[in-house]
């Protein structure tokens, strides 16, 4: 029986008198089921009604017990298939519930609850694209006014301009329509203006406390402006209204691996798995995870565990690949060759499978196999960016313009005084986490992560401005006075504490681009180290070209970008040396590999602690490592590397034009 069921007289009756009763008493209503199914078997509304009670009652087995079969035999009844959905997920059978779900939205596209399920499960499972169109849509399907209808239709339809248009049209005549708030907030998140999302979201959550959905969106967006320990609040008052939520457990899960409570975050992935065993994302988040704990044969079945279940999930073979350690198979390099010449393969999957057939190439030797596979992976994702050379250029010459040795003078003894941080900047892949493995082995000294927080702070000053700028921070901070500039400092001391997971008196902040904020660090913070991490023009340059990065570092994906973006970077800090001499303490990667005790005991006499042996022995440190260098730094000193861009010198004259001099009188700065 395909068709939807029909009933007429008293049974009819019957069974919405068992509907009525299923939210007051459901066993009341179980029991009217039964007494239906003992005058009619199998009556597919009955036999509904029955698994609904049930699994109310909270005995969820026997619901699956009836509705399974009942789903199979009635595949076009789009409530069968609903109430499934609802049953297997509270039985933890997530990829299950999703096709339920489906099948739901499918028979039934106006069904909101069962929209609005389906983007649960799909934000658990990393499909955010997903989730967010399903949640769009659950908004069209149960909005009760035509204008919110329109919005929400324009947003399915990706339709921007024309949602906000209707959202702010319909909140002139109602202002504290919360939902709508909500949907605006979504349409600025889109937009890309975080900080009007964020108000907007704080208002529906001021006239609407338990609207979780608002909350569910503003824990996101704080997490996105790496405000992770405000985020992770958001995310427990919404975890403790609804413990079971998926799509609450995946955020709680990545809140806390950046904050490094590796532990917990293991805990809701393995939850999780349990629940979508079929998924490769979240196979692949749970890799990241044991790939940062150190535990790499772990780490590396999760990897495999997710290509298995989407072979041409290409990230997956680069997490692989980015292991750095790891060797492929001769079946990898098949299986990556034949995803390859699939002409249907998305474009960010073939070029990730490019940047791990190029790693594997270089494993093997096959240097001008492993160029053309980089060559090819860089030139898809570059085509995607809009990375202005010029741009970042231009911000140099202007930070040194604003940050002068006279503004220094002037500003003498300002700032937040505590002695805490321990800054490692300069270019990605220059030893900066071997320095940072090394320092956080003394007993002295907490090894963190890339914290965002210099960053964020000048993301904040420029929007103080009012100017899009790239350097307007950088006037803002001219108007501080001393008592402005402590705060900044002891600002950024408070937000870095949830980094900190012991009492050692000092941390590392390991953002290698906050070289570009070494001026407003040496302002806010002057007691603060800085070390600048440096490494050879080409090996350096070369390294970031065949490095896929998870987010940013746009300038990494071009010879002639990555070059000039290292000479910005030199002089830059030569400008630094200049006008506040001692104060960056300069490392360069090729002599800590030469002479690393040497090195080691200039650093730490830098830092003003003394010498330990430990520090030698970085690579028994077992402290979580997040960076594409953890399972190197995990070894004694490596040599191997150092010489790497060597075998690629003939196809390197675009990044040699651009370096210059820079190149030519390496490791001095020709500025």
């Amino acid at each position: 029986m395909n068709a939807t069921p029909e009933s007429t007289g008293t049974l009819a009756d019957a069974i919405e008198h068992g509907a009525r009763l299923l939210d007051q008493d459901p066993k009341l209503a179980e029991e009217q089921a039964r007494a239906i199914i003992e005058v009619s078997p199998n009556h597919p509304p009955a036999l509904l009604l029955l698994a609904a009670a049930q699994r109310r009652q909270g005995n969820n087995t026997a619901a699956l017990t009836v509705l399974e079969p009942l789903a199979q035999t009635q595949s076009a009844w789009a409530n069968a298939q609903y109430e499934l959905g609802l049953a297997l997920t509270e039985a933890g059978r997530g990829d299950e519930a999703i096709a339920a779900l489906r099948k739901t939205v499918k028979l039934k596209p106006q069904h909101p609850d069962a929209w609005r399920r389906l983007a649960d499960h799909l934000l658990a499972t990393g499909d955010a694209t997903g989730g967010d169109a399903a949640y769009a849509t659950h908004i069209q399907c149960s909005a009760t006014t035509p204008m919110l209808q329109h919005a929400a239709a324009a947003m399915v339809a990706n339709d921007i301009p024309k949602a906000e248009s209707v959202l702010k049209e319909h909140l002139k005549h109602s202002p504290t329509d919360v939902p709508a708030i909500r949907m605006l907030a979504e349409v600025a998140v889109r937009c890309g203006q975080n900080e009007a999302a964020e108000k907007l979201l704080q208002r529906c959550l001021e006239l609407a406390p338990s609207f979780t959905a608002a909350r569910y969106n503003y824990a996101v967006l704080l997490q996105r402006k790496n405000d992770s320990e405000s985020a992770l609040v958001e995310v427990e008052l919404l975890l403790k209204g609804d413990p079971k939520s998926p799509s609450y457990r995946n955020l709680a899960a990545v809140v806390l691996s950046r904050i490094g409570e590796y532990e917990r975050s293991s805990k809701f992935y393995a939850e999780l798995l349990a629940e979508y065993p079929g998924n490769a994302k979240v196979w692949l988040s749970y890799g990241h995870v044991l790939k940062t704990e150190g535990l790499q044969e772990d780490c590396i079945d999760a990897y495999r565990k997710s290509i298995a279940r989407d072979p041409a999930f290409g990230e997956a073979y680069w997490s692989l690949a980015n292991l750095k350690t790891f060797r492929f198979k001769e079946k990898d390099l098949e299986a990556m060759h034949e995803q390859l010449n699939d002409k249907t393969l998305s474009d960010e999957n073939r070029l990730h499978f490019h940047f791990a057939l190029g790693k594997a190439s270089e494993d093997s030797k096959n240097h001008a196999s492993a160029f053309e596979h980089y060559e090819k992976g860089n030139a898809l994702h570059h085509a995607k960016l809009k990375y202005d050379a010029d741009m970042n250029a231009t911000r140099v010459q202007r930070l040194k313009t604003s940050f002068s040795r006279e503004f220094f003078a002037a500003r003498t003894g300002f700032g937040c005084k505590a002695p805490d941080p321990i800054f490692i900047v300069g270019m990605p892949r220059s030893g900066s986490t071997l320095l940072e493995q090394i320092l956080s082995s003394h007993s002295q000294v907490e090894g963190t992560t890339e914290l965002p927080d210099i960053i964020s702070m000048a993301k904040d000053l420029r929007l103080e401005s009012g100017s899009q700028e790239i350097v307007a921070y950088a006037e803002i901070l001219a108007t501080k006075n001393a008592a402005q500039l402590r705060e900044l400092g002891e600002q950024y001391i408070e937000n870095t504490r949830v980094h900190r997971k012991t009492d050692r008196p000092f941390f590392i902040d390991k953002m290698p681009n906050n070289f570009l904020h070494t001026g407003m660090i040496h302002l806010v913070l002057p007691n603060a180290k800085i070390i600048d991490t440096r490494r050879h023009p080409l090996g350096c340059c070369f390294s970031n070209f065949k490095q896929h990065y998870a987010r940013g570092q746009n300038f990494s994906y071009k010879q002639s970008d990555v070059g000039r973006f290292y000479r910005d970077y030199v002089e830059l800090m030569a400008h630094y040396d200049a006008i506040l001499p001692g104060k960056v303490h300069r490392v360069i990667y090729e002599e800590t590999v030469a002479d690393t005790e040497n090195q080691v005991r200039q650093v730490l006499d830098y830092c003003g602690l003394d010498f330990e042996p430990a520090c030698l022995r970085f690579f028994e440190n077992a402290r979580p490592v997040r960076t594409a260098s953890s399972e190197q730094v995990r070894q004694p000193i490596y040599r191997e590397g150092m010489e790497q861009w060597m075998h690629y010198e003939q196809w390197l004259d675009p990044l040699k034009a651009e370096l210059g001099d820079v190149l030519k009188h390496y490791p001095k700065a020709p500025f």
